[in-house]
């Protein structure tokens, strides 16, 4: 076979117009591309060009074809004649006409032919065939009324549906012999015979239908007779062993019985956002404040419990009221029925009702209110108990509700007893109780002074319930600017209890009272709590660092400063690596252990306090304090009589000798005698007055005390860490050698011995370092490998794929770098006659 012929196109049709002999002999036209230098041996296709005329074949090649498909673009007016053989001369109208025929009836046979059984195959059904079954030839239909139920004659058939016609046609060969030799029978008279014949018929089943209901009632007269003589009836003692004798049911059986009597799932209330339940708390605390008042001024408050109505099992609950609701109820009373008398003392007894439930509820409130507070420090238990009350709850409501109708009911049968109106004493008793109660609901404070004096003068139980309230009424989602308005009262709080601290003598319990309030805000605003803390933590260090600038040595922090040191590590993490407020307090009780000189016993009562805080905040994460350590060591030291000759160093701000290094001596040893446990006062820090040298001795017993308890606690605490022993080596040596626990009490003697026992029974877990024995292995030293490379003018990859490959990047770059171009120049020719269009019209 021959090579196909490639097909021509108009492009390639301009390209081979060749060019005329006048453009190659004119000078202007002809560009010489001349060459850097001759290479022997090569041939030059490219010597001279023709830019012009190959410029213009190509605008001709783009005005034939592009801009063509330019021009109809978007353009589809173009009918394009499919006919079979419309334009083939050689073919015969009729061969047309057949072919497109036999065309139509292909394609329209090709689209049926899926679902098209073979007709050549008969399909049959039980032996009959399927084509004659769909005939329906041997319908049977269902309009008759007798009592056959369908079953119809052939006569009956023909006469109706055939005609008459059939009839006389389908006689047998013997009765049309002998019916020839008769009168033929009309219509009419065939007709009458059926009429006839049916009427029979039914009159026969009549009778047999009587016949047989005779025979059935005999019969059941016959069994009645009979039925007396065959019942056996069975003594009493053996139908009782009979019930006993009763098979046991099986675990089975009796368990899909206690499912059938169980109790059913009620569906629970929905779940109410914080939003709505600050809203019912203001909503609470306003009616009870406007009831208080009113109480107060002397008004009858309204009726708290409405008056129970009683409802039909019929009511459908939808708050439709046919009747009023002050219907009367009838009781029996001796011998009368009492009507007008009852509603009356209804009336009566409503009123007193009220007036005491009213009270009863404001009671209730408070309590609430006081067990809702408590319950942020044992939240969690008490949730649980909730839980589990509303569960017992859910699981009796349908045994309560039944107890409860039956109480109203008999509440509304009984008659009620007359009660007597309160007296003018009675209502200024009760005025004089109501300005007594507690506000309920209060302003958020303006200012410090403002909170002052809102707080001045009440109870420590009485002030949390003020901010508690306060707290309810300026809820953030309750009006726009209450988040603002809490935000400052945090900040008012802590100034307050910071007052509260530097009293004399300090109102330590009202501090503890008004901890979880604070809390409370500082879970709802955590940024503007942090900043709150921040600023006083601020201001104490550089006051301290102040002080130490001009006098060089500052004084312990004040009650005030170690309060809130301690509420910080409530509001607060403290073992997070870094936070923004527990990180200054660490430093600044780190500074304060480490600047702060000890020359009396408050300022180791101080010490001692924030050595308690500095254990406390790193109880959980156990970081590593060096200062807790040499304050607890230094403050052991002041308890050493003999000075000479120590095992230890002295860090400060503690002396190895001196004036105030003797400060924890007793003066009398039979003081530990008298001597029993306390806890360290937080008051001493403040003002600490001892009177005797027995009070004295007792006080340097109890920080003895706390000291080598906090001692025991960093044990537990480092024990973990590889350097335990050596760091707390100087305090065994100065406990083992120095400080004997003959000269102690009972409990510390035991305190002492279960220290050095801790100290002393930690594993070493290191060793120490030691130069090894053996010289080391030096490296292996690998001669390099040299290859020579001959094929200089060539390119590096000396294997055919390599070369290849390369090959044909550069092939592809080269024919991206001619597609890029040529669609360049396209895109200019368009714009050229884009351009002239415009400028045309």
């Amino acid at each position: 076979m021959g090579k196909v012929p490639k097909k021509r196109s108009l492009a390639d049709k301009v390209r081979k117009t060749k060019t005329s002999t006048e453009i190659k002999n004119n000078p202007f036209e002809v560009k010489i591309n001349r060459k850097k230098f001759d290479v022997l041996g090569r041939k030059t296709k490219h010597d001279v060009g023709l830019p012009g005329v190959s410029r213009s074949k190509a605008i001709n090649k783009r005005k034939e074809t592009l801009l063509k498909e330019y021009k109809q673009k978007n353009k589809s007016n173009k009918l394009i004649d499919r006919r079979f053989g419309e334009y083939d001369t050689k073919m015969a109208p009729e061969d047309k006409i057949l072919q497109r025929f036999a065309m139509e009836r292909q394609r329209v046979h090709d689209k049926k032919d899926v679902y098209n059984l073979n007709e050549e195959e008969e399909l049959t059904h039980y032996g009959q065939s399927l084509a004659e079954m769909e005939k329906f030839n041997d319908l049977v239909n269902s309009d008759d009324e007798s009592e056959e139920k369908g079953l119809l004659s052939a006569e009956l058939t023909a006469s109706h549906f055939g005609g008459g016609g059939g009839l006389l046609k389908k006689k047998s060969g013997d009765q049309q012999e002998v019916e020839g030799s008769q009168r033929a029978k009309s219509r009419q008279e065939l007709i009458e015979e059926l009429i006839q014949k049916s009427k029979q018929e039914k009159r026969e089943r009549q009778v047999q239908k009587e016949e047989a209901q005779e025979l059935t009632e005999k019969l059941d007269q016959e069994w009645k007779s009979i039925q007396a003589l065959m019942v056996k009836k069975t003594p009493k003692a053996e139908s009782a062993e009979q019930q006993e004798e009763k098979p046991k049911l099986e675990e089975y059986d009796m368990m899909v019985r206690e499912l059938g009597f169980e109790m059913k799932a009620q569906p629970s209330e929905k779940m109410k956002t914080p939003e709505e339940l600050a809203r019912e708390a203001r909503e609470k605390l306003q009616k009870l404040e406007a009831d208080r008042l009113r109480r107060m001024m002397g008004d009858d408050v309204g009726d708290s419990a409405q008056s129970q109505i009683h409802m039909s099992a019929d009511d459908l609950n939808d708050g439709f009221i046919l009747d009023k609701e002050d219907k009367k109820t009838l009781s029996y009373q001796d011998g009368k029925w009492n009507i007008g008398e009852e509603s009356e003392e209804d009336k009566d007894e409503n009123e007193e009702e009220g007036e005491s439930g009213e009270e009863e509820e404001s009671a209730a409130e408070e309590d609430d209110e006081d067990e809702e507070e408590e319950g942020d420090w044992e939240g969690e238990e008490e949730e649980e108990e909730l839980e589990c009350s509303s569960e017992e709850e859910d699981g009796h409501s349908d045994l309560e509700s039944e107890q409860e109708s039956e109480d109203e009911e008999r509440k509304l049968e009984t008659s009620a007893k007359p009660k007597k109106s309160l007296s003018k004493e009675e209502v200024k008793a009760q005025q004089e109780a109501a300005k007594a109660e507690l506000p309920y609901t209060f302003t958020a404070p303006e200012s410090y002074s403002d909170l002052k004096d809102l707080l001045h003068g009440h109870t420590p139980d009485n002030q949390r319930l003020i901010v508690a309230r306060t707290q309810k009424c300026n809820h953030p989602s309750l009006a726009v600017g209450n988040k603002l308005k809490l935000q400052k009262l945090f900040g008012y709080l802590l100034e307050y209890i910071g007052e509260l601290a530097t009293r004399s003598p300090p109102e330590l319990t009202t501090i503890d009272k008004l901890i979880p309030e604070l809390y409370t805000l500082c879970q709802m605003f955590p940024e503007a709590a942090c900043k709150a803390m921040q600023s006083i933590l601020g201001d104490a260090g550089h006051s301290m660092e102040e002080v130490l600038e001009v006098k060089g040595h500052v004084a312990f922090p004040a009650l005030d400063m170690l309060v809130y040191l301690k509420v910080t590590a409530l509001l607060f993490p403290t073992s997070d690596f870094r936070h923004s407020v527990t990180t200054p307090a660490l430093l600044y009780i780190s500074q304060a252990l480490t600047k702060c000189p000890v020359r009396s016993l408050q300022d180791v009562t101080s010490g001692l306090v924030l050595c308690c805080l500095a254990v406390e905040y790193v109880s959980f994460s156990k970081r590593f304090l060096p200062e807790l350590i040499n304050f607890l060591a230094g403050t052991l030291h002041l308890a050493v009589r003999d000075k000479t000759s120590l095992g230890y160093t002295v860090v400060p701000p503690f002396r190895p000798s001196g004036k105030c290094s003797d400060l924890l001596v007793l003066s009398n040893s039979e003081s530990c005698k008298s001597w029993s446990k306390k806890s360290l006062p937080l008051s001493a820090t403040q003002n600490l007055e001892l009177k005797s040298d027995l009070d004295r001795d007792h006080h340097r017993l109890m920080c003895l005390s706390t000291c080598l308890d906090l001692v025991k606690r960093c044990c537990l605490i480092y024990k973990d860490l590889m350097s335990f022993t050596y760091i707390f080596q100087p305090i065994s040596t100065l406990l083992s050698k120095h400080l004997s626990a003959q000269t102690l009490p009972e409990l510390l003697q035991e305190l002492h011995s279960e220290i050095l026992e801790t100290i002393s029974s930690a594993p070493v877990t290191h060793s120490p370092l030691v130069l090894e024995k053996k010289k080391p292995i030096p490296l292996k030293l690998l001669t390099p490998k040299i290859v020579e490379v001959l094929d200089y003018g060539k390119k590096r990859g000396s294997s055919r794929e390599e070369r290849e490959k390369e090959r044909l990047k550069h092939k592809y770059k080269k024919e991206f770098k001619g597609a890029l171009r040529e669609i360049r120049k396209d895109s200019r020719f368009l714009a050229r006659e884009k351009l002239n269009e415009v400028m045309n019209r």
